[in-house]
Parts: structure tokens; C-alpha cells; sequence
């Protein structure tokens, strides 16, 4: 499978199978687009005659044979068997999220979580059941020695404690199983102080700091529970945090919504206070919400992740660039081929803890009793939906088969398939259309840098 298009001035050519990234000149972009649509060396010489030299041509076809003959241009798709092996494989865990607490203190309006309910009771973990999610994680990880921690929310914050003795009891485990623990923490900022921030620059290895962007951007959609914004008390602790952290292993983490689709001024705006590290995701939301997003705001979205690309280029030329999370992409090394296949994990690799135990495929799942798996006691029982999540990957995906993208976001998330389609194995429409959007621009950015350095 080759895709072809044209971005900021270059014409690029993406040959999926083998992740081979071409920028070509005119006369190559329409040999190759003459080439998917089967056309003969002969056919395509005639049909270039009037606008190349014979020479011209000539040499671009021989180009394209050399290509492919060097597996960088119409590769075949040599993962079709690899997912058999995929499926048979044996599972270990090596990540959970920690709902450390089903309680938050802000009443955000787009909030999956339903302000820290998941659909149930507000409730934080007590210390008990967290050391038994990280004796089931060690217990269920075999051989593998890295393992991660994601504590979460509602705001985890509000049970900083038992982070604290969570994290203290992951240490002295470490030494007794040889395993390493690499703790995460997602804030929305609220009660954050020097204490916290000491203790996570020297424990945890990535923070998430929710901000959504521009003042009232964040208020609309972040407030108290009395209706006031927190953009003014967030801002200065996420700035003083991002700093101490050397503007390193932290993200600034927001959410556009259809209240706010020209995004790209949020991105910038969090730019400009200087973070280095942001991230500003679509919002998933269903029809019936006032600021979901609809197909016919896929336009308006694609241009505005056109105008932050551009920017992105102009600004580390002037030597203040930042990163955009959804334009990282590593075009020589990347995901190994399992990841490219199934994605995060989630079901099988990954998983959420509830504050009382339960087990989850992930966070997003948590309340829909249906993925109960099991707890941290008895382990994981309900096999099937591990089983079920085991086999959800590109090639199980109907919309994927097709899809230039597909090796780079690996399916999409089955929550949001679940959410909108009613079983995991499908794929969000919008969410798609944006997410090949970013690979081309991802695409492009790397291009006009590896330009640069030329």
C-alpha cells in the first residue's frame, strides 16, 4: 500500500508496509500515483509524453524499480502472519492505571469520568488494596523487569498519602523481585505545592498536568464545582512545575471541543507561557453533547493541524521549538511490530484498578460492568474479555485493512470503537480522519527539518 499527498509544499510518499518515507519531485508524485492505479510503464509514458522528456521519464521509472527492489516503495504487507503468532502468545501484565481516587475536585464538563464516578460511587483507595494491584502487577509480569504505574483519578491528589506509601512500597518490592517501577502521575493541578512537586521530580518518571489552553478555553470546560474557572490557580504551579522538571518528562495535557476548534491558538498560547511538552487531544464525546465534535468540523480541525504544523517548522528554525505530542513520530526505529499490531495494550498488557480492586481493561472501561475482569485478590477471571482484547488489532478491523495510518496509531482505541460502535473491534470515524491528518503532518515536519540539515 503507497499514499501519496501534498503538504506545505512537498510532495511526500508514504509506502505503509515498510514505513519508507519519500519526498519526491513532481515527475516521481505522479509516476507513483500512475503506478497505484496499475498503470503499464508503456501506459505511463504516453501519458506523461506531453509534459516530460522520454529521458525524464524513463529515469523515474527506473527510480521506482530501484525502490522497490529495495523494499522502500509497493512492499508486501509482512505482517499478516505475524498476528497468528500475536494471538497465541502468552500475556503479561506489565502496566496499571491506578484510580487512586474516584473523587475530583473540579466539575469539568466533558469528564468521561463523570467528576471521578466512573458510573458508580466516589470512593479512594486505601493503601491495602493498592499494595495488592502492585503485588498482582509483579505477580502477572514473568520475566519482564520494567513495569509502570499510572496514578489517576477523578484527582489523585486528593489521596496524596497513599500515593506517597504506594510508591514507598513499590521501591522496597523492587529490591525483592528485581523489578523496576516507573511511577506517573495525572494532575489537574488544584492542590498541587512544593511538597508534591519535590516528591514527584524525585519519583515519578512522567507527569500530566490538565490544562486546556487559553484562559477562558480552560474555564468554560474546567471549572469548580461553583461554576468558577481554575485556569488562574493551575497556571502558575504548572509553570513552576514544568521548570523544576527542566521542561522534561511532563506533558501539559488539554482537550479541544467543538466550543473551541480553533485549537491550534490553545497549542500556542501554552507555547508561549514556555512549556516545551503539550499535548491538546480532540474530545470524544457522544452527538447529544452540545461540544462534541461532527464530521463537519473535520475540515476546520485538519487546517488547524496545518496551521500548527507550519508554526511548529517556523519556530524551531528560530530555536524555540516545543513538542506536540500527536506529531511525535519516529520514521528509522519506531514501535516494534507487536505494538504497530495491537496498540496500547489494554485488556491484555494494560490494565485499570478501581479504589475496591476490580480490574478493568483500562480506564476508559471502568463502570461498564460488561469488562469487569476480575480483581487484585482472585487475578483476572474473566478470560474471555482478555481473551476478546488479545485479538482486537489492525488486521481484526474492518476500516483498518485500507488505511495508510494504520501502522502508526494501530486500530485506534477500543474504548472509543466501543463507545460509538457497541464492540471493540471497529474503529471511531472522526477520530480516524483526524488521526491520519497528524501522521501527515508529522510526516511533513520531519521532512522540512531533515531539509533544514541538509
Amino acid at each position: 500500500m503507497v499514499h501519496r499527498y501534498k503538504n506545505n509544499g512537498f510532495s511526500i510518499i508514504l509506502d505503509t508496509n515498510s514505513g519508507a518515507v519519500h519526498v519526491a519531485d513532481e515527475l516521481m508524485y505522479e509516476v507513483v500515483g500512475l503506478k497505484i492505479e496499475q498503470k503499464s510503464d508503456d501506459e505511463i509514458r504516453k501519458q506523461l509524453s506531453g509534459t516530460y522528456a522520454a529521458e525524464e521519464v524513463n529515469d523515474a521509472l527506473a527510480e521506482c524499480a530501484q525502490l522497490q527492489d529495495m523494499g522502500q516503495l509497493f512492499t508486501e504487507d509482512i505482517y499478516k502472519d505475524a498476528i497468528i503468532d500475536f494471538k497465541k502468545r502468552q500475556t503479561v501484565v506489565k502496566a496499571l492505571c491506578l484510580h487512586i481516587a474516584h473523587d475530583c475536585n473540579l466539575a469539568c464538563r466533558y469528564c468521561f469520568a463523570e467528576e471521578g464516578e466512573y458510573h458508580g460511587r466516589r470512593a479512594l483507595m486505601s493503601l491495602e488494596v493498592g499494595k495488592k494491584a502492585l503485588d498482582f502487577l509483579i505477580a502477572n509480569s514473568g520475566s519482564r523487569r520494567n513495569l509502570e504505574v499510572d496514578f489517576f483519578g477523578g484527582e489523585p491528589l486528593l489521596n496524596w498519602q497513599v500515593v506517597k506509601e504506594l510508591v514507598q512500597y513499590g521501591r522496597e518490592q523492587e529490591k525483592l523481585h528485581d523489578k523496576n517501577f516507573r511511577f506517573t502521575l495525572t494532575t489537574n493541578g488544584v492542590l498541587l505545592n512544593d511538597e508534591i512537586m519535590e516528591f514527584c521530580n524525585r519519583e515519578m518518571a512522567n507527569v500530566v498536568l490538565s490544562i486546556d489552553g487559553r484562559k477562558e478555553v480552560n474555564d468554560r470546560m474546567r471549572p469548580f464545582r461553583n461554576g468558577k474557572g481554575s485556569y488562574d490557580l493551575i497556571l502558575p504551579k504548572f509553570q513552576k512545575f514544568a521548570d523544576s522538571r527542566n521542561q522534561e518528562k511532563y506533558y501539559v495535557r488539554g482537550t479541544f471541543t467543538r466550543n473551541n476548534l480553533d485549537f491550534a491558538a490553545d497549542v500556542l498560547h501554552l507555547a508561549d507561557l514556555g512549556f516545551r511538552q503539550i499535548s491538546v487531544e480532540p474530545v470524544v464525546a457522544g452527538p447529544e453533547e452540545e461540544y462534541a465534535l461532527r464530521e463537519e468540523d473535520i475540515p476546520v480541525i485538519c487546517e488547524q493541524y496545518d496551521i500548527l504544523a507550519k508554526e511548529m517548522i517556523k519556530r524551531h528554525r528560530e530555536g524555540r521549538g516545543f513538542t506536540f505530542f500527536h506529531f511525535m513520530i519516529d520514521l528509522t526505529g519506531g514501535p516494534c511490530v507487536y505494538k504497530r499490531l495491537s496498540g496500547c495494550g489494554s485488556g491484555t498488557e494494560y490494565l485499570a484498578v478501581t479504589p475496591w480492586g476490580d480490574l478493568y481493561p483500562c480506564h476508559q472501561f471502568v463502570g461498564e460492568e460488561d469488562f469487569l475482569m476480575g480483581n487484585v485478590e482472585d487475578g483476572i477471571t474473566r478470560t474471555d474479555i482478555r481473551d476478546e482484547f488479545k485479538g482486537c488489532n489492525v488486521y481484526a478491523k474492518e476500516k483498518c485493512r485500507d488505511c495508510f495510518a494504520r501502522f502508526y496509531c494501530s486500530g485506534g482505541c477500543a474504548a472509543n470503537s466501543y463507545k460509538f460502535h457497541g464492540h471493540i473491534n471497529d474503529a471511531y470515524d472522526i477520530g480516524c480522519a483526524l488521526q491520519r491528518k497528524r501522521v501527515e503532518c508529522a510526516i511533513m515536519i520531519k521532512a522540512a527539518l531533515a531539509e533544514d540539515n541538509k
